[in-house]
């Protein structure tokens, strides 16, 4: 009886100093306990290997599995259980697996800790395949799980299977789902995340219980799918029911920076600051952002920042990133220099908005010396602060730079070799992109629209017609990516330059989407290239009615009367220009000396 008591005790002693987190303190006191065998091992080992999933300790773990199955605890489905969930978090998944097969007997924890396995390591074909097992078993998995399950086919846009899940838990009575506020907000998700907007408002109106998240949810997904009104209507409702979650009002400005609600955004910041939101780091972020791509002076955005009573590493990247987009790339770089001063830490996000800076500036010095401060701070092993660096130095004009940054990054991914691709196009190396791009496919790089229209975009730059045809036609085929409107853009363009201008009209005329200005622009200076002034007339009532207001529009046709001596058309077309008050804008060229003297 003694033994007993003293057992629970150290059992206890366990448990506490895990509710507290002091993790490495546990290991230590077990390692303690356990040669002087005063601890029960079945009664700690799930806290136990909970502990190494939260601190990381894989050796430990492995141990703790090996102590399980020295001593039989593993035949206790409670331990496997957590040994499963623990490998889960160690990103071992082929080890869980091993476990929950040679488990003797599986209860519906098990089931669900190998779903979330799969699930949490991205191996959603794997997490399927269980979850069709644990359903052919007549085990009805929890709410969450089926939450989680929806909002990776979701991630992965992969509808079909996300329909079935639904079509599933409206259909089997085992699946008692439907009312579940967490499935119903992660289906709201999925929808919205698939481009079926229709059918994520037709099941939020069905949800009888709405949460915070819920709310969030819908008026994020209205914003994405570019649905404003929807957000604001939502909004309103929301209103209406007495609930505002902070991260709804974040969604909601982000909705009135991509729409230019300008007004609407101010109204929102008024509202949160009634409502002691206005404090708070992420919703002052936000606000920046808003009142930047809203076109509103920065002032407003500077007086958001400077009357935060705490100016953290997220404000002071909105901030830098702010005057980056706008275009002041001299006003992001003092910024950065202040921050440093107050002697906040950088982190990678502010480090890609003054790469920003440095390429919209076409500053080679100054991108050079912020290469230095990436370098001597360790930053350089971010993926993204390395493409960053590819795309700053190839538009700054020095490609050799681009090309030793690509090959001294110790983890590539897929927009890596993209914006290499598009580094080598942009200076005329046709040829080399399309080696670097046969290159990517050899070493099982996943190539996707991004990466498609970099190779076309070579191409087109270089003048590569039959290549970049055969790279469209193989893509077009192969069905894995989708074809958009740029990509069209470009092999229409390619074609038009080279004098195929009856394949551009062609492919124009066969596309599955409306053109777009851009491609009637770039078929009628084709045409004013190559003298056919015979095509150049059929285009321009299409080009003028995609964009009356374009200036640009009416200069080249102007050019293209001009050069074949038709004047009475110049005429008309100066007359049109004057009746619809258009004025053309003046453009300008920047040099940087390598002398600040000269």
């Amino acid at each position: 009886m003694a033994v007993y008591e003293a057992s629970a005790s150290f059992n206890q002693r366990i448990k506490t100093l895990l509710s507290n987190g002091f993790y490495h303190q546990t290991f230590q006191l077990f390692r303690q306990l356990f040669s002087g065998n005063h601890v029960n091992i079945f009664s700690v080992l799930p806290s136990l290997t909970k502990a190494c999933s939260s601190a990381q300790c894989h050796a430990f773990g492995t141990a703790l599995h090996c102590l399980a199955l020295k001593t039989g605890s593993h035949s206790d489905h409670v331990v496997s259980n957590s040994v499963i969930s623990m490998y889960a978090k160690f990103m071992d998944t082929e080890s869980a697996r091993k476990v929950f097969d040679t488990m003797p007997q599986r209860d519906p924890i098990t089931w669900n800790s190998m779903i979330n396995c799969y699930l949490y390591n991205g191996y959603l074909t794997e997490a399927l395949q269980t979850l069709k097992g644990a359903h052919l078993l007549g085990l009805a998995p929890k709410p969450e799980l089926m939450a989680r399950v929806v909002s990776m086919c979701g991630r992965n846009v992969c509808s079909r299977i996300g329909k079935q899940i639904h079509a599933l838990v409206i259909v089997d009575e085992r699946v008692q789902q439907s009312e579940s506020v967490i499935f119903s907000t992660a289906l709201v998700d999925f929808y919205f995340r698939c481009g079926e907007s229709w059918m994520a408002l037709h099941v939020f109106d069905g949800m009888d219980v709405k949460n915070e998240v819920t709310w969030t949810a819908i008026i994020s997904g209205c914003t994405t799918n570019h649905h404003y009104d929807a957000a604001f209507a939502c909004f309103r409702a929301m209103q209406a029911e007495g609930v505002i979650p902070e991260s709804a009002l974040i969604a909601l400005l982000k909705a009135c920076a991509e729409s230019g609600f300008a007004k609407h955004g101010k109204e929102i910041h008024g509202y949160a600051f009634r409502h002691w939101f206005a404090s708070s780091h992420n919703f002052s972020s936000a606000l920046i952002n808003m009142y930047c791509q809203c076109g509103e002076s920065l002032h407003l955005a500077e007086l958001v920042f400077e009357g935060s009573s705490f100016t953290d590493v997220v404000l002071w990247s909105s901030i830098i990133g702010s005057y980056a987009q706008r275009g002041d790339g001299y006003k992001a770089l003092k910024l950065f220099n202040k921050m440093l001063g107050e002697e906040t830490e950088p982190n990678h996000v502010t480090l890609l908005e003054v790469i920003s800076a440095c390429t919209n500036l076409s500053s080679l010095k100054h991108g050079c010396s912020f290469h230095g401060y990436v370098l001597k701070f360790g930053f350089s092993s971010h993926i993204s602060v390395g493409n960053a660096l590819i795309n700053m130095y190839a538009k700054c004009g020095c490609l050799d730079g681009s090309i030793k940054i690509f090959l001294e990054m110790p983890n590539r991914d897929s927009v890596s070799w993209s914006t290499l691709i598009s580094a080598y196009g942009l200076h005329g190396c046709g040829d080399q992109a399309l080696q670097l791009f046969h290159e990517m496919q050899e070493r099982g790089v996943k190539s996707d629209a991004i990466t498609l229209l970099a190779v076309l975009s070579a191409c087109n730059h270089a003048g590569l017609v039959t290549e970049a045809q055969l790279v469209f036609k193989q893509a077009s085929a192969d069905c894995k990516i989708q074809l958009t409107l740029e990509h069209y853009a470009c092999l229409i363009d390619l074609l038009g330059r080279s004098g195929k201008l009856e394949d551009a009209m062609e492919t124009l005329r066969t596309m599955p989407m409306e053109p777009s200005a851009r491609m009637w622009s770039s078929l009628v200076s084709s045409c004013k290239l190559h003298g056919r002034l015979d095509i150049a007339e059929i285009l321009v009532p299409q080009l003028i009615r995609s964009e009356p207001n374009n200036a640009a529009n009416y200069a080249l046709l102007n050019m293209i009367y001009a050069e074949h001596g038709h004047w009475l058309g110049v005429e008309k077309v100066t007359e049109i220009m004057k009746l619809q008050k258009v004025k053309k804008t003046n453009g300008f060229s920047r040099i940087e000396a390598v002398d600040e003297r000269l």
